[in-house]
């Protein structure tokens, strides 16, 4: 085994998905508490941001030469990065969702996308000198077996890292929607709290992850860009498209409730100010390890 079977056992009781993934053609039990079934939704909901968080998260990777594989990798943005970067190596993007690789196919040219669950990748031992996962491992059933599952397709020496937004302390767009809307409705306060108190969102957590699953050399890193919104509008209407924690939220207000907390949170966003463009700060946690 790639790691200790009581270490498996730990990793697997902190996580419970309440969540079914939409879309992504998978059984019981579900492998991923992700809502994603519209890649056109999550490209304006979160693809514009993860594109501008590949550039860092790439230079903290750093793989040695050898073809390259993005995990749970949405619409493509990190894939795309990663062939901008190295045109002559070959790139995968692996997800699950089935709606967001049919996206990526269209829109992204030059990685090669297909559908795969990130804790059973369907690649020979060692085919990679690199693999990244991009906001994906806090929302994975099973977080411990799919590093198993990167370590175990990337040969030895090669590199592998992974990012998870800071949920608490760096990501101001999610933390002036939940606070406001945990304000006025107990059901928004307990979303917030299981989706801030996710083990691999704290400092510490996805180096703890790497090293139970017997990565060496494992270095943890704070990634930070800006999210730049047009205005409220632009901040809100991607929000209602139905993907990832807000989806499974915002889909089960009446709309009272609903138009309560846009209100609010609109005032939260004006801050007493007309509306017009914020920019708005955003730092995900990094770690990153060699496979002996």
């Amino acid at each position: 085994m790639l790691f200790g079977a009581h270490m498996a056992r730990g990793w697997n009781a902190l996580y419970s998905p309440e969540y079914s993934r939409i879309g992504a053609n998978v059984t019981s039990p579900p492998t991923s508490s992700y809502h994603a079934s519209d890649g056109a939704a999550y490209e304006r909901f979160l693809g514009r941001w993860t594109l501008r968080l590949a550039e860092p998260l790439l230079n903290f990777l750093a793989p040695p030469d050898g073809d390259l594989i993005d995990i749970g990798c949405g619409t493509g943005s990190l894939a795309v990065a990663m062939k901008q970067r190295w045109p002559g190596r070959r790139v995968v993007g692996a997800d699950i969702a089935k709606a967001y690789i049919e996206y990526a196919r269209s829109h992204a040219d030059g990685p090669e996308f297909e559908i795969a669950e990130a804790g059973s990748l369907p690649y020979a031992d060692g085919s990679f000198a690199g693999a990244a996962s991009q906001l994906v491992l806090n929302f994975v059933g099973d977080p411990g077996r799919a590093v198993a599952e990167m370590r175990r397709a990337v040969r030895t020496g090669g590199v592998i890292a992974a990012a998870v937004w800071d949920f608490r302390g760096g990501l101001a767009y999610q933390r002036l929607f939940w606070d406001t809307a945990a304000g006025v409705d107990a059901s928004a306060g307990a979303a917030r709290d299981k989706l801030f108190s996710h083990p691999l969102g704290l400092p510490d957590g996805l180096v703890d992850l790497f090293r139970s699953g017997e990565l060496t050399d494992v270095t943890r890193a704070s990634l930070t860009i800006r999210m730049d919104f047009a205005d409220f509008d632009d901040y809100w209407t991607p929000l209602l498209g139905g993907q990832g924690p807000f989806g499974g939220f915002i889909g089960a207000l009446d709309a009272d409730r609903r138009a309560r907390i846009e209100a609010l949170v609109r005032a939260a966003y004006l801050s007493g100010m007309p509306d017009g463009p914020r920019s708005l700060t955003a730092t995900a946690w990094a770690a990153r390890g060699i496979v002996p």
